[in-house]
């Protein structure tokens, strides 16, 4: 596949080694990271999102004791969930509007692990 930003970017072209012949995709994984023929990281975006929210579905009943202090529970977040949802993040060539998207899910995050009244 040929990632370019020319005329071209749609197209996709086989490749022929010696050996082997590589055919003509739309997408594929690339060290757990899904890479589109159309530039669009809105999928991986998605997929990262549900990352973040299994990680935090499996500490769920260690960050909603009241007996954590938010210093705690604030360490668990960045430590555990957030590079789960950040993996791969520098690869990524975001709009404005992904990162909305991000800052959306960050503050639903923190309002799960702390209540209404946040974090101060």
């Amino acid at each position: 596949m040929v990632l370019s930003r020319e005329q071209n970017a749609g197209r996709c072209y086989n490749t022929k080694t010696d050996v082997r012949s590589f055919g003509r995709v739309e997408q594929f994984m690339y060290f757990g990271i899904a890479i589109t023929n159309q530039h669009s990281i809105q999928e991986e975006i998605k997929s990262r999102f549900k990352s973040g929210n299994a990680c935090y579905l499996s500490m769920q009943n260690l960050l909603l004791l009241s007996l954590l202090s938010k210093n705690i529970k604030t360490k668990i977040y960045r430590n555990i969930i957030l590079p789960a949802v950040l993996y791969g993040c520098e690869t990524w060539s975001i709009t404005l509007r992904e990162e909305r998207r991000l800052r959306v899910f960050e503050n639903r995050m923190l309002k799960k692990i702390f209540g209404p009244r946040g974090v101060r």
